[in-house]
């Protein structure tokens, strides 16, 4: 990076000083030169033109050696927000321009800006069956039913390759992968969390009628620290499963149903069919009438971040309900 942004039109931030929780553009360092240039001559009395590509965030907290950013992908089909740490390493600078309203720029490595678009990420769900000590003390359960759950999730599976299912009797998680893209590549922004929706209404479907019990799913969606494309890795032997996975969308989704169970015992909230955490939940494309902002919602400790979390609950009918047709 050899721009220095010395001209007075130019406010710089240290990395301590970056604003928080406001609009920002994330920019990389190939375009820094080009960007000083365009605005200095803006500054001189010639027409603004726009140069390179920008990516839309907010920084939510400022640690020693990383930014805590919220980053949106996508803010045209659906509001899609993604929380991701921006380590102090990649980070070159931040600069705003407040006498002529441009917001401010921060400028990145080109590498890590690079493998934010192209990495994968992934969305996971809890499915858990209710009562199931129950069912067990009245004998309602045993061998033949649970292999017709199991023959039954096979097909859902079958139907549904992108996603990778591991169940035990009475409970399931799933994980899928999704990608964001970069206009450069071959990699096309592929999150459609309708399709995991619809799919946990299909597996609550199987357990109603093949084991008479009802479900409850937790579901959460960010990044996937473990970068390799397929949503698992299975070994030669056979004997070995690997989820592919590290970092917050598993840990988060964990932590959402301890809160809920803890919610539900205190009864600060009733059970529900649906514990989605909240960017999962405002990514989904409803129907403008519907406000969603009214559903009941809880706070849960969200791992490896500085802002607590919020989880929304409700019942399946009501997404299905209000879900954008389109």
């Amino acid at each position: 990076m050899t721009a220095s942004f010395i001209h007075k039109e130019f406010r710089k931030y240290a990395f301590e000083s970056v604003p928080l929780d406001r609009d920002i553009y994330l920019m990389n360092e190939s375009s820094v030169v080009e960007y000083e240039k365009a605005l200095i001559d803006l500054f001189n009395g010639k027409e603004y033109r726009s140069v390179g590509y920008v990516s839309r965030i907010a920084v939510r907290n400022i640690d020693s050696n990383s930014l805590e950013i919220s980053w949106y992908p996508n803010i045209i089909e659906r509001f899609h927000e993604v929380s991701v740490i921006l380590p102090r390493s990649a980070f070159l600078t931040c600069v705003d321009c407040p006498n002529y309203d441009e917001k401010p720029h921060i400028f990145v490595k080109d590498t890590w800006l690079s493998g934010l678009h192209l990495r994968p990420y992934s969305a996971f769900a809890l499915i858990d069956a209710i009562d199931v000590k129950v069912a067990i003390v009245e004998g309602r359960l045993n061998y033949g039913k649970l292999v017709q759950l199991r023959n039954r999730i096979d097909d859902l599976a079958a139907e549904n390759s992108e996603i990778a299912f591991f169940s035990f009797a009475d409970s399931l998680l799933l994980k899928v992968n999704w990608f964001v893209g970069q206009y450069d590549s071959k990699i096309v922004y592929s999150y459609k969390p309708e399709s995991l929706i619809q799919l946990i209404s299909k597996i609550a479907n199987a357990f109603q009628i093949e084991l008479g019990m009802s479900v409850y799913a937790v579901i959460t969606q960010g990044v996937n620290e473990y970068e390799d494309l397929s949503p698992l890795h299975i070994s030669s032997s056979r004997n070995h499963i690997s989820l592919n996975s590290l970092g917050l969308p598993f840990a988060q989704l964990l932590a959402i149903d301890e809160a809920a169970r803890n919610a539900i015992r205190t009864k600060a909230h009733p059970p529900s069919e649906l514990y989605i955490d909240e960017h999962f939940y405002h990514s989904l494309c409803f129907r403008s009438s519907f406000e969603k902002h009214l559903l009941m919602k809880a706070p849960y400790t969200a791992p490896m971040s500085s802002v607590t979390g919020t989880y929304f609950c409700f019942d399946r009918n009501t997404i299905f309900s209000n879900l954008d047709s389109d």
